[in-house]
């Protein structure tokens, strides 16, 4: 069984911030293979389902992101869900907007100063997979805050439903272990059409 962790703040205030990315993602994810509709418990909500025969069990954390290790301590405890069997999706400040990444584990610092990943560390250890979604850098570290807590431009959309799309598609491969495969995949169904050669160029 794995335990999938959409990272975000619970609330219509919160819900189109880049800080939420994870919970849009958890969110397509349930959508697109067929979970069971959202039920509240463990102080977040939780959807069930199978993905390549595997059960999966997602989960939003309502606890606001710095409480985040709670509910998903308490849903692994529950459930006996060892924490290398857990994945969290989480935006990233440090990948450009539309990039992704996999990385297990991570020494101390691993959790990159986010605090949903630092209450996870806290409660749990760092043994773990983290799907890491691209936001992109204000350029300022003093407006950090507010930069994760305001709302995707329209401009981000285009970029964002292409990438969440293709997280929820490539999802199989890394339930089946396969995260080399997994961010092959996404990077293969977010790249920008390729233009067509010019006549006579001689390329294909």
């Amino acid at each position: 069984m794995l335990l999938v962790v959409g990272l975000g703040n619970p609330g219509s205030d919160y819900a189109g911030t880049r800080h939420n990315i994870g919970f849009m993602a958890a969110d397509v994810l349930v959508r697109r293979h067929g979970f069971s509709s959202w039920r509240s418990k463990f102080q977040g909500d939780l959807a069930e389902g199978s993905i390549g025969g595997d059960k999966v069990v997602v989960l939003k954390p309502n606890t606001y992101m710095n409480l985040s290790g709670q509910s998903v301590a308490a849903v692994a405890k529950f459930l006996k869900i060892p924490v290398a069997d857990i994945v969290v999706i989480h935006d990233d400040l440090d990948l450009a907007p539309g990039r992704l990444r996999v990385k297990r584990g991570g020494g101390s610092g691993g959790s990159g100063g986010h605090n949903g990943l630092k209450s996870i560390d806290a409660h749990l250890g760092r043994d773990y997979r983290r799907v890491r979604l691209g936001i992109g850098h204000p350029g300022d570290r003093n407006v950090v805050s507010d930069y994760v807590l305001h709302d995707f431009a329209k401009a981000d959309r285009i970029w964002l439903e292409a990438m969440l799309d293709a997280v929820a598609d490539a999802f199989p491969l890394l339930v089946a272990g396969d995260e080399p495969a997994f961010m092959s995949r996404v990077a293969m169904l977010t790249a920008p059409p390729r233009r067509p050669s010019a006549p006579g160029s001689g390329k294909d």
